[in-house]
């Protein structure tokens, strides 16, 4: 698979999607960068990184299809590889925090920025933004994070962990494309805090306890409330708190 290496950008999907713009890019061609002028999370949020010390990158997923299924079944799908990977380096405790944020125990060790770009035909092309935790150790800014050598106390190659992503995505591409019902199920045996009371913050500031008990297939959180009410809450309007 194409491996683009970069010293510096200011965003590896930025830099991606002007590539897909001006010339025929190779199906799963993957994007690395040592450092990040302007790396993004979800929602605008920021992805902060030490240079040369985690993995940025970006991958370019061609013709997803979306016949009977939705947007959200290929973020699941994106979120399964990153723990699929996870999971044959050995790492323990590995979850996916709704929507698609990668834990190990109760911190952050990956996040996800997926962009697709639709097509007249309905199906898509998509920009996979992954930014993994790797070889930093300081985080004294951000007390919810870690990263692959905080758990383990080991350095990793960088490069050969894209690598491993990239392949495991276009496993999980496979199943997508076959077995949508092994995903949901797979997504709920890996979903962080299910079944487990937790702490909330809605849109307006409002905290409150409830506990997950399934994510909807248009991608809603399924949340049951103090009062046995059941509310679905969309990504714009609720927020997990650590």
């Amino acid at each position: 698979m194409p491996l683009i290496k970069l010293d510096a950008i200011d965003s590896t999907n930025d830099f991606l999607k002007q590539l897909v713009k001006e010339s025929a890019v190779e199906n799963f061609t993957i994007v690395i960068a040592k450092e990040q002028t302007k790396g993004k999370g979800q929602m605008g949020a920021k992805w902060i990184s030490e240079p040369g010390k985690n993995l940025t990158m970006s991958v370019l997923v061609k013709d997803v299809q979306l016949t009977n299924q939705s947007v959200f079944d290929f973020n699941i799908a994106v979120a399964l590889s990153i723990v699929d990977a996870l999971k044959k380096m050995e790492f323990p405790n590995i979850s996916i925090k709704w929507p698609n944020d990668i834990m190990s125990d109760s911190k952050k060790v990956s996040g996800v920025l997926i962009e697709n770009i639709f097509k007249h035909d309905g199906n898509f092309n998509s920009v996979v933004g992954i930014g993994l935790n790797v070889n930093q150790t300081n985080f004294k800014d951000l007390p919810q994070a870690t990263s692959l050598k905080c758990i383990t106390g080991k350095d990793y190659d960088l490069e050969e962990i894209a690598l491993l992503l990239s392949d495991s995505l276009q496993g999980f591409m496979q199943v997508l494309a076959k077995h949508r019902e092994i995903l949901w199920d797979f997504y709920h045996q890996n979903l962080y805090k299910l079944n487990y009371p937790s702490p909330f913050e809605d849109k307006n500031g409002n905290r409150f306890m409830g506990i997950i008990k399934k994510v909807t297939r248009d991608g809603k959180l399924e949340v049951l409330l103090d009062n046995d009410t059941v509310t679905h809450y969309d990504v714009k309007e609720i927020k997990m708190l650590f």
